[in-house]
């Protein structure tokens, strides 16, 4: 039989009491602490895991077709611009430019024969005037010498064979001076048309110069451009050309990327985005390099869509199956060109993107208006060289080069 002391409740544990109580009270501190410091601080951050590193990937596409005979860079490879990367066989464009050079020489020196012509073809007509006015002189004496013997005929002083010849000889002044006639207006008329073609315009300005000159032009860009170089400093990528191959105009060949002017494209859903301004700071953590290097950007600008507005296949919400999706936005990042030198990113990357939106006062869409953000070098002025060799074959044929 069990005994009453056996039946009692244990006495308390004091000292696990006030361990349980420390520990409600630290839990309960460490509650209110994180509720304060998500109020003062965690709640001006907004976040995205969704963020990718994004650059410039500038094609190298040959605006001729041809053979590749040369191939000056591979993948990873830092080029210049203005560099020589990719060669194309110039024989056929060299003998075409020798061609159009050939051809604007000869229409300079054709040109010049029509301007030549004015001043022959001026004394034409004043020799043909000078006929028609001997023509003129003969009928007047023809004139007089028929009036002056139609009275004797009927006298019989002169006889009527002799009369008729004097009359032959009216008729036929009359004919040349018709003639005569017949030749200044033709003369004037080839004078006229002649001076047709070059009145108001230099040799150099002539129409027909400046479309053998335009084919000049066109010949020495087309040889200029067998030569593809490249656009901007950067490294090479999808490297795809191969030497003999036959590469038609428009064709990628290859790629340049930039990686000095590479910038985070962040992708925030539609609920982040009430407090988010351009111009607010942006601390960025880079999967490559982890949590011991942040980058520090600005927001640049807000996309003008979302991304599936312009997705490849857009949603169409109008359907009956619709579901809703929190929308995201992309958000342009700027990096900092120190810390880029300082740590390289590569297009593509992962990027974790934290902003901070305490200070809204910054405007949510861009008010500038955009200008050029790069510029490439395609090497020497290709226009300016062949402008020159045009004004060289002008001059050396007689006509002033512009």
């Amino acid at each position: 039989m069990t005994s009453p002391e056996t039946n009692a409740a244990p006495p308390g544990n004091p000292a696990r009491k006030k361990a349980l109580t420390a520990v409600a009270a630290a839990v309960a501190v460490a509650g209110i602490a994180y509720g304060i410091y998500w109020a003062l601080v965690l709640n001006h951050f907004e976040s995205t895991d969704n963020a990718y590193v994004q650059g410039n990937v500038v094609q190298l596409t040959p605006q001729v077709g041809g053979t590749v005979v040369a191939i000056n860079a591979d993948d990873t490879d830092h080029v210049k611009a203005g560099q020589l990367l990719v060669k194309l066989d110039p024989a056929d464009a060299e003998v075409a430019l020798d061609q159009a050079e050939a051809q604007l020489a000869q229409t300079v020196r054709e040109v010049r024969t029509l301007y030549a012509n004015n001043s022959t073809l001026k004394a034409q007509i004043a020799l043909r005037e000078a006929e028609l006015a001997r023509a003129r002189s003969d009928l007047a004496r023809a004139e007089d010498d028929v009036s002056r013997r139609l009275p004797l005929v009927a006298t019989g002083a002169v006889g009527k064979e002799e009369f008729n010849h004097a009359t032959a000889q009216l008729a036929a002044s009359k004919s040349s001076v018709a003639a005569a006639q017949s030749a200044v207006l033709a003369a004037q008329e080839q004078l006229t048309s002649n001076q047709t073609l070059t009145a108001g315009i230099a040799v150099e300005q002539h129409p027909n110069v400046l479309r053998a000159a335009a084919r000049v032009r066109e010949a020495y860009l087309a040889l200029k451009r067998a030569d593809l170089l490249a656009p901007v400093d950067g490294y090479v990528a999808k490297r795809s050309v191969q030497l003999g191959q036959r590469v038609q105009a428009g064709a990628p060949l290859m790629s340049v990327i930039a990686l000095n002017q590479v910038w985070v494209e962040a992708n925030f859903k539609e609920s982040q985005l009430q407090n988010v301004r351009i111009g607010q700071p942006v601390e960025l953590i880079a999967d490559v390099y982890g949590r011991k290097v942040a980058y520090h950007g600005t927001i640049e600008g807000l996309g003008a869509g979302t991304g599936a507005a312009f997705a490849l296949l857009p949603a169409q919400n109008a359907t009956g199956n619709w579901i809703k999706v929190v929308q995201r936005v992309p958000v342009r990042i700027a990096l900092d060109p120190q810390e880029l030198r300082d740590h390289p990113l590569r297009v593509g990357l992962s990027v974790a993107a934290s902003v901070d939106v305490r200070h809204t006062s910054g405007p949510v869409v861009t008010a500038h208006v955009g200008a050029a953000t790069s510029e490439g070098d395609t090497g020497e002025d290709s226009s300016s060289t062949a402008d020159k060799l045009i004004a060289r074959i002008m001059a050396e044929n007689g006509a002033a080069g512009r």
